[in-house]
């Protein structure tokens, strides 16, 4: 499953779905949290159940749940039970404990799918970002988040006046970054909020895919063409990466060879490879 783009849409907004469906993003993310008030809950919830039941589904189909400590979760898992989402997107994760948690409360109910945790929206999910790894069966992802965390310690932002992250929320990115790889799951870059910023988006996107993440949520259609930009590796360097890995393959005893006027190495050879999973990923249906 590639997953470069993951959009969200509002629970309680059935016409959006199908529009969304079309803009070409890699997943949906059917939202009945943040985007759902609690007078409309149950409204949502029956929305996104019948978005959820209208097959085939032109991209896989994931749920952002309340979470385990709402009132809202049980109900939101039994609806979910009759048509089951390619994925539950759980907020406000805590480490393991979260997920053996939810994985327990869905099993009650004969609902099983892989779960992307939004990792670092409490103060004490940053001390557990570690744990990923031992339930890294469960998981199909795993994203971070920068508005709750601010208002769960009192900031006024996470981000200076020009929209960089400040320094404690950098860090919180870079320990998300490391906890994914370390599970080896998909590592989801966070949302761009200033959805008509383009130009700040692309700029966004590419430093994620630099700096080792996979894919990035969004929140707007328009958003998904810069994503798929960002994360889709350049003709340029997909020959490269195959020249490295031929070079390697040409000579299996070596451990540093010369490719294109440079020395490559094994940590190279890493790199390319990893390039050329990522475009057979985005060559699959």
């Amino acid at each position: 499953m590639k997953l470069r783009s993951l959009l969200f849409v509002p629970g309680d907004r059935p016409d959006r779905v199908q529009r969304a469906a079309a803009c070409g993003a890699d997943a949906l993310i059917l939202d009945l949290e943040d985007a759902v008030a609690i007078e409309v809950k149950a409204e949502g919830r029956a929305y996104v159940v019948a978005s959820l039941c209208q097959r085939p589904r032109p991209v896989p189909y994931f749920v952002r749940v309340n979470a385990l400590s709402s009132r809202f979760l049980d109900e939101d898992l039994k609806a979910l039970a009759a048509c089951p989402p390619d994925g539950i997107v759980l907020p406000k994760a805590e480490g393991a404990a979260s997920i053996n948690e939810l994985v327990r409360r869905m099993q009650t109910l004969g609902l099983s799918c892989p779960i992307l945790p939004i990792a670092t929206e409490t103060a004490a999910a940053i001390f557990r970002l570690g744990e990923y790894a031992t339930v890294a069966s469960q998981l199909l992802g795993l994203t971070w988040g920068a508005e709750d965390l601010p208002a769960a310690i009192g900031a006024e932002s996470a981000r200076d006046a020009d929209g960089g992250f400040t320094a404690p929320y950098e860090m919180v990115r870079s320990l998300a970054l490391f906890a994914a790889h370390a599970a080896s799951v998909p590592a989801i870059e966070t949302v761009f909020p200033a959805f008509r910023d383009l130009e700040g988006l692309a700029i966004y996107a590419q430093r994620a895919a630099r700096d080792g993440f996979t894919g990035m949520l969004a929140i707007h259609p328009n958003q998904i063409p810069a994503i798929h930009a960002a994360f889709t590796p350049s003709p340029a360097l997909i020959e490269r990466s195959r020249r490295i890995v031929a070079a390697f393959a040409n000579q299996p005893g070596a451990g540093v060879l010369q490719v294109d006027g440079a020395m490559v190495d094994a940590p190279h050879l890493k790199l390319a490879q990893r390039v050329l999973s990522r475009v057979a990923d985005e060559d699959c249906p």
